[in-house]
Parts: C-alpha cells; structure tokens; sequence
C-alpha cells in the first residue's frame, strides 16, 4: 500500500472511531434523559451489602478466607432468630457472609440437603427505608417471605423477598 492509501485508511478509521464515539455519547444522553423523566420511587435502591454462601463446614470455610486468601473475617456470631450462624468476610467493596445452620429448623439445613457441598444462598442489597420498599413491592407484585421487617446480622431491620419474583434470586433487603 502506498503513502497517500495508508494515510487515507488512517483517517477514514479515525473518522469511523469518532463518529462512533458520538453516536454512542447522543444514545447516552437519550437514555439518561428518559430516566430522568421516570418519577422518583419513595424509596431507593443501595449498594449491594454482601452475598451469603451456604457452607457444611463454617471453620473450614472461615480459613479459606481468612488463612488461603487472606481475608478479614469477623468472629462466628449465632443469630437464633433467624436460624444460622453467621460469618462475615470483608471484601472492600461488600462482603461475604458464610452462612452454617443453628437448629432444626434452620433454613440453611434445607438448602445444604439440597447442595451437599453448599453455594450462593442470597444477595443482600440496601435500601434507605425498608417499610416503604415493602409497599412499593406487594403494590407490585413481588412477595415477601415476612410480614414485618426481622433484626438481620447487622443490627438493622431485613426483608426476604420471594426468589421466584426476583428470577430465581433469594434477595434479601436491609435498611441502611
């Protein structure tokens, strides 16, 4: 190829990369503008808090973390009330939290029957006022596992919300 082709397969490609760019920057713009003409919920979606993993074994799992990857991990704190004993690993963004069931009836003894060698139990996401996401979501349809909001691991008031309504996710809302 020639100097004067090359030169023009250059600028022809910079012209492509350019008007591209633009393209993708005015789709961008549409898009935000719609958004900003949904109306405000009375409640907003956070940040994701952790994801909880089921596990058979909680000490081996605590070392994985914490001894193999070297991880921050809380102590081993048992919540009654919702049937788990409960480990927390710090990631910097979110967290991990292992989950190992307490009791007979612990909901995690179920899931373990199920996966023998544990897995994702749920996703934990925050709000900033959980009574109010409870009433925008029955208003839409979604069901919650619970009337009224339990103390989660963290102190703070929590909701499940019916995987089977959140394509096939166990979500579990906290107040932050």
């Amino acid at each position: 190829m020639n100097n004067m082709a090359a030169s023009m397969f250059r600028v022809t490609g910079l012209t492509c990369r350019v008007h591209g760019a633009l393209h993708a920057r005015r789709n961008l713009s549409s898009s935000q503008t719609l958004v900003q003409k949904i109306p405000n919920a009375l409640w907003n979606l956070g940040r994701l808090n952790h994801v909880a993993i089921a596990v058979p074994d909680l000490e081996k799992a605590k070392s994985l973390y914490q001894d193999v990857f070297g991880a921050k991990v809380s102590e081993t704190v048992p919540l009654p009330d919702h049937g788990v004993y409960t480990i927390f690993v710090e990631l910097g963004n979110t967290k991990l939290e292992l989950l190992h069931p307490l009791g007979q009836n612990s909901p995690i003894s179920g899931f373990l029957q199920k996966n023998k060698a544990g897995g994702m139990h749920h996703i934990c996401i925050e709000v900033d006022d959980i009574k109010k996401a409870m009433s925008g979501l029955k208003q839409k349809n979604i069901r919650l596992l619970s009337e009224e909001p339990r103390i989660g691991a963290h102190g703070k008031p929590v909701v499940f919300l019916h995987p089977k309504d959140c394509d096939g996710v166990l979500v579990e809302l906290e107040e932050a």
